[in-house]
């Protein structure tokens, strides 16, 4: 096998969204990123939960030629907060939150906080299907804010929001090579690293049709239903 190159070893985990939505959803969150509105703001929104305030037992050891940066497996536990964001798809700028939870009073306040950012702006957000996104008290606030408009992805569908890609950005580069010895020390670090982001953000560039990704999925389902167990 190995002359081959294969590694029956390495295995990749997969979800097809059964959304019975899914092209429609589709097709407005993209034509959103590939077409928005004129004179209007698209904001991909999301929570990133449980972002671990970590002490490693030793400091880490930096990133050198031939090796690869490193640090101890073992470490205390200082407490998690919760990451609200708010990136705003055409420059990158990106409106965040910490929390000590996330319910939906918590998103609700966040949302009202985008709010002020943009008085007076025609905003779309595109988010997910949790349930803290369409709480009672949330739809009535939609109701009062005729500006303000919610477009969700499709279930399981999470990685169609942008905003995924800068959570990603921040773990990596950020939060997974850093030493926290308190939850303060976590709360500052991000504020510092959002501060560094916005005085020169980077927006995301979308550039698979909705077409696409709909045939795309139509084939992994076709596959799924011929598979043989």
């Amino acid at each position: 096998m190995r002359e081959n190159g294969l590694k029956p070893h390495l295995v990749r985990t997969y979800k097809v969204s059964r959304d019975p939505e899914f092209a429609a959803k589709v097709e407005d969150v993209v034509g959103l990123y590939l077409d928005p509105p004129t004179n209007a703001v698209v904001l991909s929104v999301d929570e990133k939960t449980s972002i671990q305030a970590l002490e490693r037992t030793q400091l880490p050891l930096p990133l050198r030629t031939g090796r690869a940066s490193r640090h101890t497996h073992d470490y205390k536990r200082h407490g998690v907060l919760d990451l609200f964001a708010a990136l705003e798809v055409a420059t990158g700028k990106v409106t965040h939150t910490l929390s000590e939870s996330h319910t939906a009073a918590d998103f609700l306040a966040f949302m009202k906080k985008v709010e002020r950012q943009y008085p007076g702006r025609e905003l779309h957000v595109i988010l997910d299907n949790s349930s803290t996104h369409r709480t009672p008290d949330v739809q009535a606030w939609l109701a009062e804010h005729p500006l303000i408009r919610f477009h969700y992805t499709p279930t399981s569908a999470s990685w169609l929001n942008q905003v995924e890609g800068f959570f990603g950005i921040l773990g990596k580069q950020s939060l997974s090579a850093t030493n926290f010895p308190s939850k303060k020390a976590l709360r500052e670090h991000v504020a510092a690293y959002m501060r560094g982001w916005n005085r020169n953000p980077t927006p995301f560039a979308w550039t698979k049709p909705a077409d696409a990704i709909i045939k795309s999925r139509k084939r992994m389902l076709d596959r799924i239903s011929a598979a043989v167990h």
